[in-house]
């Protein structure tokens, strides 16, 4: 009877445990690759090893993008403790090739294609050596550790290189024939076939509905992963196209805020605008603390020429020059080509132009607006309102002193203990003389000879 008891509150116990989920994360990886994704599948790769998934499968649709950033998903999904699923949905070229390679399985889509991961410049020309040398490894090492041919994602990514023969899992041979990249001076492209055949891929599936049915998870809660708001705002903001705009409004408060007495809006919008270029590539790797460190050291030094330093000088230009450099540095990747530093040269000077020309034509147009005058009005300050900008020399009209130098007709006179300026009627007044004050023009004494 008391194992009979103990038997029932075990299955109690049991029952009352919650099940575990069947869950898939299905995460889109599609248009450039840029430094705001690494750090979006660095978050559903954490998210899915919380929950214990079963699968991440990345839904790939991409031309490529930046080298240092598919290095960071490729390592992100190499260490991931749940498995990886490449499905491409079209292509996986370039920096998507990499990414394929990384996870555990890659599935095709018909007439899909994969391959062409050369690292290129911003013109599209072949990048230098070391850089291809880098790349072609990384695409060799991460085949090889899903047990894929190096050989063939080596010659993805260098078109010097020329595979005679592939002896396909089958045992199917494969020559340039077959496989055009296979020649000398062209790099390895493959569609679906050719992918299956050379073992970079396990299965042509036709959609995501039959994927699942092929993985035995079509039973499983599907988690639909997306960008976060924060994610989405920090890949805006490090955008090629969009970050020189952030850099040239910084650049144009400041020079705003130079031409301007104190510190007003012009100078807290362009901090404002310096601080979100630089915060949105601190976040995605871009800019580190050497770059931060010079941003602020250049900043402090505008802030001690605007606010305590009378004048323009030393400390306002070093400020400039620093804060400069520093967005010069955030301009460059990890694995920068010589084509590279001269175009991030061309995208400073081009933001420092806009800036400037921008600077220009607002201090020429914008005081004569009717928005300017609402938001400024100017009053004229009239003397029969009584305003007045006397200094009082009315009152000394009548006293007499001595010449302190000649006047012809201007000079200087001493009354009492006080020197002030002064301008005979006309006639030559030597030094020494004594003079009687007869009159103010505009706050200068007029004085003629006793």
């Amino acid at each position: 009877m008391q194992r009979l008891s103990l038997y029932i509150v075990f299955l109690i116990f049991v029952s009352a445990l919650p099940a575990k989920e069947n869950l898939v994360f299905h995460v889109p990886i599609q248009g450039t690759i840029d430094m705001g994704l690494p750090h979006y599948i660095e978050r559903v790769v954490e998210d899915a090893e919380e929950v214990s998934a079963d699968a991440i499968i990345f839904d790939i649709d991409t031309f490529g993008g930046r080298v240092d950033a598919a290095t960071q998903i490729k390592d992100a999904i190499l260490d991931s403790k749940v498995m990886t699923v490449a499905y491409i949905n079209k292509r996986a070229i370039s920096a998507g090739a990499l990414i394929s390679l990384s996870c555990d399985s890659v599935f095709m889509t018909p007439g899909a294609s994969i391959g062409a991961a050369t690292a290129v410049d911003l013109q599209g020309k072949k990048a230098s050596e070391k850089v291809i040398s880098y790349m072609r490894e990384e695409m060799a090492s991460t085949a090889e550790a899903n047990h894929r041919s190096r050989e063939v994602a080596s010659a993805m990514v260098d078109e010097e290189l020329e595979i005679s023969f592939f002896v396909s899992h089958t045992g199917d041979t494969l020559t340039s024939k077959d496989v055009d990249g296979f020649y000398e001076g062209k790099l390895v492209t493959l569609s679906t076939h050719l992918a299956l055949q050379t073992g970079m891929a396990d299965k042509e599936i036709k959609d995501f509905t039959e994927l699942l049915k092929h993985l035995g998870m079509d039973d499983h809660d599907i988690i639909e992963e997306s960008e976060s708001w924060s994610e989405a705002l920090v890949r805006f903001l490090t955008n090629p196209m969009v970050a020189p705009l952030f850099m040239s409004l910084g650049m144009l408060g400041l020079f705003m805020e130079i031409k301007s007495p104190g510190f007003g809006v012009p100078g807290a919008l362009g901090l404002l605008f310096l601080a979100l270029f630089f915060g949105s590539h601190l976040l995605v790797g871009l800019a580190d603390m050497t770059e931060l460190l010079l941003l602020f050291t250049g900043i402090i030094l505008l802030l001690l020429e605007l606010l305590v330093i009378p004048g323009f000088g030393v400390a306002g230009l070093s400020g400039i020059a620093l804060v400069l450099f520093s967005m010069y540095k955030m301009l460059l990747g990890s694995y920068p080509s010589p084509e590279e530093y001269r175009y991030a040269y061309m995208g400073l000077s081009v933001g420092i132009l806009t800036a400037f020309i921008s600077a220009v034509i607002l201090y020429r147009t914008l005081p004569h607006t009717e928005l300017y005058k609402r938001l400024i009005p100017f009053t004229p300050q009239k003397s029969d309102a009584g305003f007045t900008v006397s200094k009082g020399y009315n009152k000394l009209q009548g006293e007499t002193g001595v010449s302190v130098t000649d006047l012809r007709p201007s000079g200087k006179i001493e009354l009492g203990n006080t020197v002030y300026q002064a301008m005979s009627h006309g006639d030559y007044i030597e030094k020494g003389e004594k003079v009687i004050v007869d009159g103010v023009d505009e706050n200068q004494l007029l004085v003629k000879k006793v």
